[in-house]
């Protein structure tokens, strides 16, 4: 029999709990659900995660690292100063061209963030899930600023909360409806929105920054 290395393993039985969560919700994703679904053995499971609570922290780690590698092509390829609202209304499309290549990963981590939020003693998973969507964020609010030459006239906290909020919305109307179309104005309304918080860079409250970050003091 072939040996599976145990970090092959460990992404193998993420993937099935995926597949899993997002077909029947997370009550369903017991251990012997997910090692059926993955091909694999209990023996096999506990080789490589302790519990089922270790797994589903993986999957959030996995997925919300995932939704990341969505968003980084539009911020890498766009160094050209194309303006702040392009900048991010192309964030924003590689976002949603994520969700509806991996429309069961975006199902997952709804049920997810819900099912934690019922469950005594995991509302903390919910919150590791959205402390990384607002680092995300937060980075992706950074990055369109410097590409394009713009000072948010917001700390940059409240521009992350903003975009999650907006692309949460997004992403759940999507998923319920499938109506690309609507989820395209959607995201023409969030780019407009966002850029209008922000103020070309120069002059002097702008010397020396290209963020604006009426917090920052406080770090």
């Amino acid at each position: 029999m072939t040996r599976i290395p145990p970090a092959d393993r460990r992404a193998a039985l993420v993937q099935a709990a995926l597949r899993v969560i997002a077909r029947d919700g997370v009550a369903a994703a017991t251990t012997r659900r997910i090692v059926g679904e993955a091909g694999m053995s209990l023996a096999s499971f506990h080789y490589v995660f302790s519990s089922r609570d270790e797994l589903m922290a993986e999957l959030v780690n996995v997925v919300v690292t995932s939704e990341q590698s969505d968003l980084e092509p539009a911020l890498d390829a766009a160094r050209a100063p194309i303006g702040l609202r392009a900048t991010i209304r192309s964030g924003l499309q590689h976002y949603f061209d994520g969700v509806r290549a991996a429309p069961d990963r975006e199902k997952a981590m709804f049920e997810l963030t819900q099912w934690a939020l019922r469950e005594p003693g995991f509302a903390p998973l919910a919150q590791r899930q959205y402390d990384r969507y607002y680092e995300l964020a937060a980075r992706a609010a950074r990055d369109a600023a410097e590409l394009s030459g713009s000072v948010w006239n917001r700390s940059v906290e409240e521009i992350a909360r903003l975009l999650v909020t907006l692309t949460d919305g997004v992403t759940i109307a999507w998923l319920v409806t499938r109506d690309d179309a609507a989820a395209e104005r959607a995201l023409d309304f969030a780019a407009d929105t966002l850029a209008a918080l922000a103020d070309p860079a120069g002059g002097d409250d702008a010397a020396g920054s290209l963020l604006h970050e009426p917090n920052a003091g406080a770090r």
